[in-house]
């Protein structure tokens, strides 16, 4: 497709100009109706390469692997530039653009996990990029006067205009060409709007780009979905997973991927929801394994120090929620600490997988909480509370089911030392910051605190951290000196994907 601008405005998209094809580059949110859908809209354009390989015209079929279900479709508007570019204006970058097509950029939800952030093997399959089936020259249309549909099985799924695009296409250009040089051939696929959704192998998807007075069409672009029969080996690298949270960004909601709704998963509107399926898994690893990961990625003051836990060996995995004291002051106290102050009415708000951490910034001179507030915080569902400071009525409190980590018994009431000031706000708990919506998870060895972006790649490579340790511990067991097996080298690597092979890991 490299050539210039007349070249492209008579030449069908064929095999021959596909294969002409150089860089693919997709901007990842672009539709407000899709940055709506997902619950956040980019201050700043960003994007993901796709392979040459991924490249297909339409009528094409796309494989959904086997061992996966979420194979999402996104229709979009394609932008074919006609010369090269470097450190162009927006006005320069648009008028680069020699054609423009309907593309689909079609997705894997299932390996966004091991893939996050790269998107390099949940976007990249063949046929993942179909473009067409023809070219509309960019000369004299409106590149704000664009509209994109995408229909299954002859149903409308997607119906969005360019008209008000967080990033228009030579804003697009402009940036990308501050760093990279664009050349002629080169692809931009701008986005997807609302509706993008999951498809199942026999259904026939179409995408088509058209001006809004409907004088210049792409026609539809179809893709055939088939089933594969080809699962991944484990012994080669990371597998599909499947959460409920992928399955909501998926289908687009969580009805349509048949879950219960988002705010019924995600009772606090500021904090990432915990999936079943994340906490089940976070609940399957060590506090030592994801320590250790926390650690790989640059994080090593995640820990909660010098508490004490009710129940010994309890494993938590929850939200946090949390509760600041400042330094007692009289005065303050008679305005803060009175009444239904912000200790009550958080414990009053807490939800089921709440974990309460509270600051009380080490002071072991008063409690901070007592036997009456624990047994409300377990009877709402909070999974535990943390807190720096004292406990009253420590005896009941550790009869209660729900743990409760802790720095002293304290008998005196929290007016002594504390004054209960905000909630939901960061705080300093036991030497490191807590941020509201962290997920925590505690065992014998400690308390950790997980950015949840970070979640889903964390227990990914905790599990799989677990797996090889499993097959170390069986040889060091079996006699086998410690050097070159822990840590796996070569030798002892080959070995471990043999039995790996064998013996696949459960999660």
């Amino acid at each position: 497709m490299r050539g210039t601008p007349e070249t492209l405005d008579s030449q069908p998209l064929d095999r021959h100009t596909l294969e002409r094809v150089g860089t693919v580059i997709a901007v990842h949110l672009n539709y407000p109706s899709r940055c709506a859908q997902r619950g956040r809209t980019p201050d700043q354009p960003s994007y993901f390469l796709k392979p040459a390989s991924s490249l297909a015209l339409s009528g094409a079929t796309v494989e959904r692997p086997a061992g996966t279900e979420l194979l999402a479709f996104e229709g979009e508007v394609a932008l074919v530039l006609g010369e090269p570019v470097h450190r162009v204006t927006p006005e320069q970058g648009w008028a680069a653009v020699a054609a423009v097509t309907a593309a689909n950029d079609w997705g894997l939800y299932d390996m966004r996990t091991p893939d996050k952030g790269s998107n390099v093997r949940n976007k990249g399959g063949a046929g993942f990029t179909p473009l067409g089936p023809a070219l509309i020259p960019a000369a004299g249309i409106d590149p704000a006067g664009l509209r994109v549909r995408t229909w299954v099985n002859g149903q409308i799924a997607q119906d969005d205009t360019t008209e008000t695009l967080l990033f228009g296409f030579g804003r697009l250009i402009a940036d990308l060409s501050q760093w990279l040089t664009l050349e002629a051939g080169d692809v931009i696929l701008t986005g997807t709007p609302a509706g993008s959704s999951v498809a199942q192998p026999g259904d026939r998807v179409e995408v088509e780009v058209s001006t809004l007075d409907g004088a210049h069409a792409t026609g539809r672009l179809l893709s055939v979905v088939t089933a594969g029969t080809v699962a991944a080996n484990p012994a080669y690298g990371s597998t599909p997973t499947v959460t409920d949270e992928q399955r909501i960004e998926a289908w687009g909601s969580a009805e349509a991927a048949g879950l219960a709704p988002r705010q019924q998963q995600q009772p606090e509107a500021n904090a990432p929801a915990l999936s079943p399926d994340l906490r089940r898994r976070l609940e399957a690893v060590a506090t030592a394994t994801l320590s250790s990961q926390l650690r790989k990625r640059g994080l090593n003051n995640v820990s909660i120090d010098g508490l004490r836990c009710t129940r010994d060996g309890a494993k938590v995995v929850g939200t946090a929620r949390t509760l600041r004291y400042v330094p007692g002051r009289e005065d303050l106290f008679t305005q803060h600490g009175d009444g239904y102050n912000a200790q009550k009415r958080i414990v009053d708000d807490l939800h089921d997988g709440d974990v309460l951490v509270m600051e009380a910034r080490g002071e072991k001179g008063a409690g901070t909480l007592g036997d009456i507030l624990a047994l409300r915080a377990q009877v709402a569902g909070a999974a535990a509370i943390i807190t720096d400071g004292g406990v009253r009525d420590a005896a009941v409190v550790a009869e209660l089911d729900m743990p409760t980590f802790y720095a002293t018994a304290h008998p005196a009431v929290l007016g002594r030392r504390h004054v209960p000031w905000d909630t939901d706000v960061a705080v300093a708990c036991g030497g490191t910051t807590v941020v509201p919506g962290d997920i925590i998870v505690a065992d014998a060895d400690g308390i950790l605190v997980i950015p949840p972006a970070l979640a889903e790649d964390l227990v990914e490579a905790c599990l799989q951290q677990e797996h090889e340790e499993t097959f170390i511990y069986a040889q060091v067991e079996a006699g086998h000196p410690v050097d070159g097996l822990f840590p796996l080298n070569a030798a002892w690597r080959t070995q471990y994907d043999v039995w790996a092979a064998e013996n696949p890991r459960k999660l």
